[in-house]
């Protein structure tokens, strides 16, 4: 990738006509200048000055050339507005803006500046959400905008089209994270506007909702970057419209719920709590719908109060919940590690109502799970009353829905379970919804825009959704859990790397954030990338091909890549199973720098496709962990705790053996190691404890040391992030 010098000339003291021209011409000449703007006093920019001026450099449309093919409309050699055509094809690291302060100096008073993705999503107005929406066929009665750039869609959509085709379904994945960053985000949505501008082919991006512990944490946002982003980028990576918002609602309600109860379950006789919780109103008690499903789950056929034995009453009022086993945590949408292991009840009003427990981060929620999965509203409550919150003293599980609460978190959760439509810088419409973390929930943007967007593009559209992290994470889950609770099927799989990436899993040395990169990094060198490639590129190509999918090798070219490294990745990726490999140049280019991608992506799509789940859902909890270990993570074998042991044990007692996995485990490597790159072989998986997630329908191993809440860094991104209190610009986000 080429990055590109834009040069500013100014005056500070007076300079001849001769001397500006003179300076002109050896910009011109110099390779390493793309652009120049010359912001010159009227008086001093004569026609003489301008038009020696290249017009392939003329960023502002001043030679006489270019302003008589700009009036003429003469586009016939390709003119375009030189602003426009230097912003097009900028360095992944923004401009390099070269001021030269004053003309008679030898040595020219160099500044660099540089163009953030904020920034470069400012520059672009997006169109209307109700234009788009209109574009992409949605009647108005579908959409509730959220202001001018984003609306909810409505889930009557898809009773509407429920006889439309679906598009072609494809799932960007990648090779495993590195700290120096693979870009499939940027590769999502670069792809789908190959589609849109480029190949006028109807396609939709389906991403999720990115959470605000990494947006100010380490990672930073997830709208993509450069010219491949979704717009407001602000918007996107700040609340949007508020489902995390809900989620986190919704959660905390059911926390207290539990800690309520337990409360007044021990400071209360049967008579009263049952008097509290079917209360006489003029005289007259009645049970709740709710508390009617209750009785009916423990065999109690009955639906007058007054009926109720006093056994019957008793084991109406006491769920017994057992605080040693309270699955259920708290949740806030921000890293925050003292909040990991706390101590709740320590108030003399909860009288002696104490016990240890702890927050997830918000993404982390059994309720963002089921957002995503669920496949309609009354899905969705459903998934939700079944959640269990905890084990009763004999050895019951607890559900939402016995403690009353699935109703209320139907209510709050009502909203949320519409997809929000937004759009990339090149207008190509974006479904964001839901946002798993891919390391500690399944990774995947919901089911139901997936499905929404496959109906908009029709039989010869493309739907493309990301799954996070590595293919051995994200992408598992996605076949594993997400296409078993959506029916769909994807064509082909996108699998993302980077030279860089491919040099740290071939060997090279480790980068510590704000550090300069080592030298294997900015330079050529063949042997890392091939090493890179033979381990973990080949790994995570078959990694897919366990599936039965084609996999299109997507390689993220970087300014320092070199083109025989370039050249290397792309041979030895088709070597290893993939049906093409691309360069992709989206960030600098947007969709134009992804339109071979576009073509590869086409052309795999037409190829065989014979789709298989990688275990058979009835096998053993047991032996589905130890198939995934093996077959994605090329572990030897797996070893439980005794905790772990004896989890599974009750979750087989329960009835919940036939649920998919879902593997809470590092991202940084396949193994459970987060040093270990490459593609390691000879480990054993250690499975600390399994959990169980009912209502979204997993069950989730832990892995290692697997946290469920991130930390902050030593400098998290927040210090760069500001706002102008005049002009309300948001600065600092990426």
């Amino acid at each position: 990738m080429v990055g590109l010098n834009i040069t500013h000339i100014y005056l500070t003291k007076e300079c001849s006509e001769d001397e500006i021209v003179e300076e002109v011409l050896k910009l011109n000449e110099d390779p390493g200048v793309h652009g120049v703007c010359l912001q010159l006093p009227s008086s001093v920019l004569t026609s003489r000055v301008a038009n020696a001026l290249k017009p392939e450099k003329d960023v502002d449309g001043i030679t006489d050339l270019n302003m008589g093919r700009l009036v003429r409309g003469d586009f016939s050699k390709g003119f375009v507005p030189p602003v426009a055509s230097a912003v097009a094809n900028s360095a992944r690291s923004g401009l390099s803006l070269h001021r030269f302060k004053n003309k008679k100096k030898k040595k020219k008073d160099l500044c660099v500046f540089y163009v953030s993705d904020i920034e470069i999503s400012r520059a672009q107005t997006p169109k209307p959400v109700t234009q788009l929406a209109e574009e992409i066929g949605l009647l108005p009665g579908e959409l509730e905008a959220y202001g001018r750039n984003k609306a909810k869609v409505r889930l009557s959509l898809l009773d509407r089209l429920h006889t439309q085709p679906d598009g072609n379904y494809v799932l960007v994945a990648g090779i495993t994270p590195t700290p120096l960053g693979e870009g499939k985000s940027t590769v999502t949505i670069g792809l789908v506007q190959a589609f849109s501008a480029h190949l006028k082919l109807n396609s939709f991006a389906c991403l999720r909702q990115p959470s605000q512990g990494p947006t100010f944490g380490v990672k930073g946002g997830a709208a993509g970057g450069g010219y491949a982003q979704v717009i407001p980028m602000e918007e996107f990576n700040l609340h949007l419209t508020g489902d995390i918002h809900a989620i986190t609602a919704a959660n905390n309600l059911v926390a207290a719920a539990v800690d309520a109860r337990m409360l007044h379950e021990a400071t209360q006789s049967d008579k009263a709590l049952f008097n509290r919780l079917v209360p006489s109103v003029n005289g007259v008690r009645k049970f709740s719908p709710i508390q009617i499903s209750r009785l009916q789950r423990l065999g109690i056929n009955k639906t007058e109060p007054t009926s109720l034995s006093p056994q019957e009453v008793s084991r109406f009022v006491r769920l017994d919940l057992d605080p040693s086993k309270i699955t259920w945590q708290r949740v806030v949408d921000t890293n925050d590690r003292f909040l990991r292991k706390i101590t709740v009840g320590q108030a003399s009003t909860e009288k002696g109502q104490i016990r240890e427990t702890g927050f997830d981060i918000a993404v982390a929620s059994e309720i963002m799970a089921i957002l995503a999965l669920a496949d309609s509203l009354e899905d969705m409550k459903n998934r939700l009353a079944r959640m269990v919150v905890g084990t009763s003293r004999r050895g019951q599980p607890v559900t939402a829905e016995d403690l009353g609460v699935s109703g209320a978190l139907a209510v709050l959760m009502k909203d949320a379970i519409k997809p929000t439509l937004m759009q990339t810088l090149e207008g190509t419409p974006v479904f964001v919804h839901a946002g798993p973390f891919a390391n500690i929930a399944h990774g995947n943007s919901s089911v139901l825009a997936d499905k929404l967007a496959l109906k908009l593009v029709g039989r010869d559209g493309f739907v493309v959704t990301e799954a996070g992290f590595g293919a051995d994470i994200g992408m598992e889950k996605f076949f594993n859990i997400k296409c078993r609770a959506s029916g769909l099927r994807p064509n082909v799989v996108v699998l993302v790397a980077t030279v860089r990436a491919l040099k740290m899993h071939g060997g090279g040395p480790n980068v510590s954030a704000g550090a300069p990169l080592p030298k294997e990094y900015i330079e050529e060198n063949l042997s890392l990338v091939a090493d890179g490639c033979r381990s973990n590129l080949r790994k995570q190509i078959q990694i897919a091909q366990l599936f039965g999918v084609p996999v299109v090798v997507a390689l993220n070219v970087f300014k320092t890549d070199t083109l025989a490294e370039i050249d290397l990745v792309c041979q030895i990726a088709k070597e290893c199973g993939a049906s093409d490999a691309v360069p992709c140049h989206h960030w600098s280019q947007g969709g134009r720098g992804s339109v071979e991608l576009a073509k590869a992506v086409k052309e795999a799509v037409s190829r065989p496709n014979n789709f298989q789940f990688l275990y058979n859902i009835e096998m053993p909890i047991v032996e589905k962990i130890r198939t995934i270990a093996q077959k994605v993570y090329g572990a030897d074998d797996i070893e439980l705790s005794p905790e772990a042991k004896a989890k599974v044990d009750y979750y087989n007692q329960q009835g919940f053996g036939s649920l998919p996995i879902c593997m809470a485990k590092t991202h940084l490597s396949l193994s459970h190691m987060p040093d270990k790159k490459g593609a390691p072989t000879g480990f054993i998986l250690p499975i600390r404890d399994v959990r169980a997630s009912i209502g979204a329908g997993f069950i989730y191993p832990l892995v290692g040391t697997m946290s469920t809440m991130p930390g902050l860094p030593t400098r998290p991104c927040f210090y760069d992030i500001d706002l102008d209190p005049v002009t309300e610009e948001i600065t600092g986000l990426f």
